[in-house]
């Protein structure tokens, strides 16, 4: 398989189309998912009171077709206040429900309908990012549900091309339950190269790794020479350069058993060791990290900034209570359980 590398700025690891501006000094961007219930301006705040400096929301609810007519009224404030406390990228997390690998054609019209949405949202917002799971081939074929991947992704981009500020569309690993494509770098990059051969500039595509995903799906992230060797294939097959976001999530199950479930930094299987190899990385310091880990209702949203940021500066972890580990995680606006659909 032909590597589909894009190329950035010379003399440093690229960064396709200026995405990583404010990150080019390499400073660790670390970030959570918060929700937006009880408006966009308190999540700001929050985000800010926690010592975040990234965020990812939901544009709307992610688990309901129907999308928002019009956008919140205090879009321009949040706009603004992001600026003010220095909080980028923001990346909006595109809806659990839609599928771009799966057979069903009615399904999928409305998934890249929901996936346009959440484009032209996050243009509205001011995101960086449109984060989004490739999805389940649902029993067809690898293939057939990679050349879904390709063709959706493609239609969508060339339909909105050309609108100024459009957001960098995300793609992330999956867990591999359920018939989920994206489960390691060779499927991957078998996206990456259908979609360079629709004629899409592969610069408009970026790739998210999710540590719990990988974790579940096979990927010994604990150990620091699989995770460099893991980097190293992407590096080869893709290019780190496009590897723009880490959804820094621990993980509850066991290795390779593909289910998705998040645990608070450094407490999982991953551990300490494997997440602090992952946070330091030097071929990952352009990446935007973001925590969606257990308990953000209950403050374990500040406490797992604050881990990660301990384990950069290697310092050890804390103990966490026995409470801590039952707790389940609330990403949505109505406060759904973490556990997410592969």
């Amino acid at each position: 398989m032909r590597a589909v590398k894009c190329q950035g700025p010379a003399g440093r690891v690229g960064h396709p189309l200026g995405y990583h501006r404010e990150m080019l000094d390499d400073r660790r961007r670390i970030g959570a998912h918060l929700p937006v219930r009880d408006g966009i301006l308190k999540t700001v705040d929050r985000a800010k009171e926690i010592g975040a400096d990234a965020l990812q929301v939901f544009g709307d609810n992610p688990t309901a077709w129907k999308r928002r007519d019009a956008p919140p009224p205090e879009l321009e404030a949040f706009r603004s206040r992001l600026a003010e406390y220095d909080i980028a990228p923001l990346a909006i997390h595109a809806a659990y429900l839609i599928n771009l690998a799966g057979p069903d054609d009615d399904f999928y019209e409305r998934s890249l309908d929901v996936l346009r949405h959440e484009m032209e949202t996050g243009r509205a917002y001011g995101a960086r990012f449109v984060n989004v799971h490739t999805g389940s081939h649902r029993n067809t074929s690898l293939t057939h549900g990679i050349e879904r991947v390709a063709v959706g992704v493609g239609r969508v981009l060339s339909e909105l091309a050309g609108k100024p500020d459009m957001p960098l569309l995300v793609l992330e690993n999956s867990a591999g339950g359920g018939g989920g494509i994206g489960v390691n770098v060779s499927e991957l990059a078998a996206i990456a190269e259908a979609l360079d051969t629709t004629g899409l500039d592969g610069r408009h595509v970026g790739f998210c790794l999710d540590i719990a995903h990988a974790w579940a799906a096979g990927h010994r992230l604990s150990e620091p020479d699989e995770t460099d060797a893991f980097l190293a294939e992407f590096d080869r097959l893709i290019g780190l350069d496009r590897l723009v976001m880490v959804h820094l999530n621990d993980s509850k199950s066991e290795l390779g058993s593909r289910l998705d479930r998040h645990e608070h930094v450094g407490a999982g299987q991953v551990g300490e060791r494997g997440m602090a190899h992952l946070l330091g990385h030097p071929q990952l310091a352009h990446a935007a990290y973001f925590i969606e880990t257990p308990g953000m209702d209950e403050g374990y949203d500040a406490v797992n900034i604050e881990r990660a940021r301990r384990l950069i500066a290697g310092e050890p972890l804390d103990p966490l209570p026995p409470e801590a580990m039952n707790l389940r995680g609330s990403r949505s606006r109505a406060g759904t359980a973490q556990v997410e659909p592969v």
